[in-house]
Parts: C-alpha cells; sequence; structure tokens
C-alpha cells in the first residue's frame, strides 16, 4: 500500500512520524486503542481492533475491569494483541469533548503520556497511536493533532534513554490525516 508517511528524527534519535493507514495492519510493538472507561470496544477503533485482533482482546479488556475497575479518563491499561502484528495494545481513555472547559486538553495530554510511559516500562521499541477522543468523544482534530504531536516529543525529551525510539501516529481518514499533516508542520517543520 502506498501511504502517505511523514517523519522527524529528534536530537535524542527518537522519531516521530504521522503515516496513512489502518492501525490494525501495523507492524510496531504496541499499537494504542481509543477507549472507553469500561474497556468495551465496540465501535470505531477499538471496534476494529477486536474484529481484526479476536475476541480475546475483548475477553482480556473484561477481565481488566474485573480486577482493577473501569480506567480512568486519562490513564491507560494493557492487553495482550490477539491476531494483530503487535505484541499489545495499550487502551487509552481520553476525553469526552465538552466545549474546552473541563480539563480535556489536560486529560487528553495525559493519556497519550500513560500510553507511551506503559509502552517504555515494558521495554517497546515501537508504538502506533490513533488520534485519541477526535472520533466519536468529538475533540476538535486540529487540536487532538497539536496536544498529541507535541506530548510526543516531551516523552522523547524526557526520556532520551527510553528503548522507545518510534511513535508513530496512524490516521485512517483524510481530514484527521490533513489536521496531523498541517500539526507536525507546524511542530517540526518540512514539506507535507
Amino acid at each position: 500500500m502506498n501511504r502517505r508517511e511523514l517523519q522527524h528524527v529528534l536530537p535524542s534519535g527518537h522519531v516521530i512520524k504521522v503515516v496513512q493507514g489502518d492501525i490494525t495492519e501495523e507492524q510496531v510493538d504496541a499499537i494504542v486503542n481509543a477507549a472507553n472507561e469500561h474497556l468495551a470496544h465496540g465501535g470505531g477503533v477499538a471496534g476494529a481492533i477486536v474484529r481484526k485482533g479476536g475476541s480475546e482482546i475483548q475477553r482480556e479488556s473484561t477481565e481488566w475491569v474485573r480486577r482493577h475497575g473501569p480506567v480512568a479518563t486519562g490513564q491507560a491499561a494493557i492487553t495482550g494483541a490477539g491476531r494483530l502484528p503487535a505484541k499489545a495494545v495499550i487502551h487509552a481513555v481520553g476525553p469526552v469533548w465538552h466545549g474546552g472547559e473541563q480539563g480535556e486538553d489536560e486529560k487528553l495530554r495525559s493519556a497519550v503520556w500513560n500510553s507511551l510511559k506503559l509502552a517504555d516500562e515494558r521495554g517497546f521499541r515501537s508504538i502506533a497511536l490513533p488520534a485519541i477522543s477526535s472520533g466519536i468523544f468529538g475533540f476538535p482534530k486540529d487540536r487532538c493533532a497539536h496536544i498529541l504531536l507535541a506530548t510526543a516529543r516531551e516523552f522523547a525529551e524526557q526520556h532520551p534513554d527510553s528503548r522507545l525510539q518510534e511513535i508513530r501516529f496512524v490516521l485512517f481518514d483524510q481530514p484527521t490525516l490533513e489536521a496531523f499533516a498541517a500539526e507536525f508542520r507546524q511542530q517540526f517543520g518540512g514539506e507535507a
């Protein structure tokens, strides 16, 4: 598949990418799922991950919630990846958009940060993230792109020795890809 890809290498050697594609097909150590607090994977990215990866992802998620309780907004949980090419799925709970006055930006930043932290703690070298909260949760795509890319850069800069070397944002639809490409140019320069 011929796909559009933008890449920036930070001084630390970490690579941040924006690509067009299907996150369920990414050859990375971990993919991030845009999840709800009960890890009930019905629609959107979550539904696609379970359809492609198998019902064991939902079973493991249900068991995780049974043992630990719901995943708070801004936090993340991890399960196996079933039949997906990744080793694990990190389920990040982003905020529902309520106009930006209820701490949505910080909650989204936290969801991304905690996903990267979890991947780093597991010793993963690569991770793919969707545009968390920008689908059915209604977070504005341009604002989402700004927060996700800035958080990835900040995480890499604060963890220069991290084994997590590649942070990839995988966008399925054209409007989301365009929002991320514009923000990528803004933060890292270069052509998109």
